[in-house]
């Protein structure tokens, strides 16, 4: 399983929540009172962990909201091609490619961190 649910009032600042099929890293929550008949409102503004864009979202306080479940690894870098990079977890000694983001580069040998998010892998640097 690659999500979970949780109760929108207990997200805070930095946590993940998925919008519109997107995993998120919450930026901002603003919650607002209860009405007359009414339910309290959270509304949660946050920034795509893939592409960047920002994403928002307005939910009753107690709505069970999509949270991704991050798996944090290390990985071997096994060999360097121009923007391709071959990696072999060193949890499972899976060996797999990605691309190098950019900005980024990567040696032989070299230990390096990344995320499985829904399925995706996201590369970090281990400095």
């Amino acid at each position: 399983m690659e999500i979970t649910f949780e109760d929108c009032g207990k997200l805070r600042k930095g946590r993940y929540v998925v919008i519109d099929g997107h995993p998120c890293r919450v930026l901002d929550i603003q919650t607002g009172k209860s009405g007359k008949h009414g339910h309290a409102k959270s509304r949660i503004t946050a920034t795509s962990i893939f592409d960047g864009s920002k994403k928002g979202m307005l939910k009753p306080v107690d709505a069970r909201v999509e949270v991704p479940i991050v798996d944090k690894r290390q990985a071997q870098v096994l060999s360097v091609s121009g923007k391709h990079v071959q990696l072999m977890d060193n949890q499972s000694y899976e060996t797999f490619d990605a691309n190098v983001p950019e900005g980024m580069t990567f040696t032989s040998g070299e230990t390096i961190f990344f995320w499985i998010i829904m399925g995706k892998k996201i590369l970090e640097r281990s400095d």
